[in-house]
């Protein structure tokens, strides 16, 4: 049973790491197509000095956008890393040896969560909770039954002050 689920957690993983691997190609197909293509200004927000027009002067959002203008300028701020050189790379691991990482940290993982449900659901833990869930009916149902005493102390109580002020009534009448 647990080599089996152990079985089906490694082929959820190995799917994923598939997905994320297809995931990284296609964002790293459209990020050469975006550097190929440079740098890209909006022209309609630009001014006449070339500064970013904003407030009442901006263009609308209802217009119609134009054609973005390619714009190159050597001031720019850009809050990513696309036109600095690339770092050193990494130190990559082989094939084998990262699916054994990742074997072994999942196989960790299960077994631990494992051991964990094993010791839970143990003879002794589901006594001691059966015996607190007994103790805190038997304190529910004493308090219930407290409230109920106290509730009817009350009703007669109002019963009683109100026969009393009809007799008043009748007596004064």
């Amino acid at each position: 049973m647990i080599t089996a689920v152990l079985l089906l957690v490694c082929l959820v993983l190995a799917g994923a790491v598939a997905a994320l691997v297809v995931a990284l190609r296609t964002v790293a197909a459209r990020l050469d197509a975006i550097e190929a293509r440079g740098p890209l200004r909006d022209a309609s927000s630009l001014g006449s000095s070339g500064q970013v027009v904003t407030g009442t002067s901006a263009p609308s959002s209802t217009s119609e956008p134009p054609a973005p203008v390619p714009v190159a300028s050597a001031e720019e701020f850009v809050i990513t890393r696309l036109g600095d050189p690339e770092p050193d790379a990494a130190p990559t691991l082989e094939t084998k040896l990262f699916a054994d990482v990742v074997l072994r940290e999942t196989v960790v993982k299960a077994a631990s969560f494992a051991y964990g449900v094993r010791r839970g659901l143990s003879p002794a833990n589901r006594n001691r909770i059966w015996f607190e869930m007994r103790r805190e009916v038997k304190r529910a149902r004493k308090e219930r039954k407290a409230e109920e005493r106290e509730a009817i102390r009350e009703w007669r109580a109002r019963r009683r002050a109100d026969v009393r002020s009809v007799r008043q009534e009748e007596s004064a009448a």
